[in-house]
C-alpha cells in the first residue's frame, strides 16, 4: 500500500453545504483518507458555544458525497453508543461508501461534552475497560462467518443478535483505535485493532509509540506489520510569514493549556516545511498521515496543501501524483 495521505475534518463552523462541498474538493484532489470526529461539542472544548454536527448523520452524507476516499471516524467514544449500534451503523456506513468505511473506536476524553448531554464519564481506566470489551463484541458482530453474537460482559450484553447484512463483499471491515497512551492502547491495538491512530504527537513521540505497539504485537505472536499506523497533524500551514504568526496565535488562544503539547504534532510554517514534516512521520513509521481541519481554515493554504504538498510528498516518494 502506497503511503495514504487524508484529511480528519472537523463537523464544525460550518453549515452542512460547505462542509460537503469541502469533501468533495478533497475527495477529488486524490486524498486517500476522509474522516471526522465523534464530538457533541466542538473540540477544542468552547462551553458548546461553536455549531457542531453528530458523526453518524455527518458520516452518512460523506460516504455519498464522495467516490474514491476511504472513509473513517477518529474515534467513536465508546461511551455515547452501546457496541451493537455501533456494528448496525458501520455496516450501513459500509453500504453506503460502496466499502470504503473503516471504524474508529476510542476511550474518549471531551468529558465537558458528555456531562452536557447526560452520559455518564467514568475514570480512564473503566473507559480503557469499556473499550477492551466492545472491541471483540463489534469484531463478532461485523464477521460475516458468524450468524449469531451472545455475549453477557460487564458493561455491554447481546442475545443470539445478529448483524445483517454483513460489510460489502463478505470483507472485513477494518477497525482502528485511536489513542496516545504508551500502556492500554498498545495492548488493546495489537490484540483487537487494524489500525492504530496517534493525533498531535510529535515525529519522534511517533516512532516510540510504533516501538511499544510492535512489542506488544510480539507479546501476544502477532506480526506487527499487520497493523497500520497513522497520524493526524493539526493544519496550521501558512503562506507567509505574518499567517505563520497569525496561525500560532490562534492555535494558542483555542487550546489553552493544552496548546504546548498539539503543537507538536501539528504542520506548522510552508508548504516547503510541510512536505518535511509529512515525511519525518513517514521515517517514524507512519503509514499515512492526515491534515485535521478545523474550519475556519485559509484557503490559500489549503489550496497549497492539496496543490503543493501532496504532489511533492508524492514525487518523494517515487509515487504516481
Amino acid at each position: 500500500m502506497n503511503f495514504q495521505l487524508g484529511a480528519h475534518v472537523g463537523q464544525q463552523n460550518m453549515d452542512m453545504s460547505t462542509m460537503r462541498a469541502v469533501w468533495r474538493r478533497l475527495d477529488e484532489a486524490g486524498l486517500d483518507w476522509i474522516s471526522v470526529w465523534d464530538h457533541l461539542y466542538e473540540a477544542p472544548p468552547a462551553g458548546g458555544t461553536q455549531p457542531h454536527f453528530e458523526a453518524i448523520a455527518t458520516l452518512g452524507a460523506l460516504c455519498v458525497e464522495t467516490k474514491r476516499a476511504r472513509i473513517g471516524t477518529l474515534v467513536f467514544y465508546v461511551g455515547y453508543r452501546n457496541p451493537g449500534l455501533l456494528a448496525k451503523a458501520a455496516v450501513t456506513l459500509d453500504h453506503l461508501s460502496g466499502g470504503r468505511f473503516e471504524l474508529g473506536l476510542g476511550a474518549g476524553w471531551h468529558e465537558e461534552e458528555a456531562k452536557a448531554f447526560g452520559y455518564d464519564f467514568p475514570p480512564l481506566g473503566t473507559r480503557f475497560d469499556m473499550l477492551e470489551e466492545a472491541f471483540p463484541l463489534i469484531r463478532g458482530l461485523l464477521d460475516p462467518d458468524i450468524e449469531r453474537v451472545t455475549h453477557e460482559g460487564r458493561f455491554y450484553r447481546t442475545f443470539e443478535a445478529s448483524c445483517l447484512p454483513a460489510p460489502v463483499g463478505g470483507r472485513r471491515l477494518p477497525i482502528w483505535i485511536g489513542g496516545t497512551g504508551p500502556k492500554r492502547t498498545p495492548a488493546i491495538a495489537a490484540a483487537h485493532a487494524d489500525g492504530w491512530n496517534g493525533a498531535y504527537i510529535s515525529p519522534e513521540m511517533f516512532r516510540r509509540r510504533c516501538g511499544t505497539l510492535n512489542e506488544a504485537c510480539e507479546r501476544i505472536g502477532r506480526d506487527p506489520a499487520t497493523l497500520e499506523r497513522s497520524a493526524n497533524l493539526l493544519f496550521m500551514l501558512s503562506v507567509d510569514a505574518a499567517a505563520e504568526v497569525r496561525l500560532k496565535a490562534q492555535m494558542n488562544e483555542q487550546w489553552g493549556e493544552r496548546a504546548a503539547r498539539v503543537s507538536e504534532g501539528a504542520l506548522l510554517g510552508t508548504a516547503e516545511a510541510a512536505v518535511e514534516k509529512i515525511l519525518a512521520y513517514r521515517e517514524a513509521g507512519a503509514q499515512g498521515v492526515n491534515i485535521a481541519l478545523r474550519a475556519p481554515w485559509d484557503e490559500q493554504a489549503l489550496s497549497a496543501y492539496l496543490e503543493v504538498v501532496l504532489p511533492a510528498v508524492r514525487r518523494e516518494l517515487g509515487e504516481k501524483t
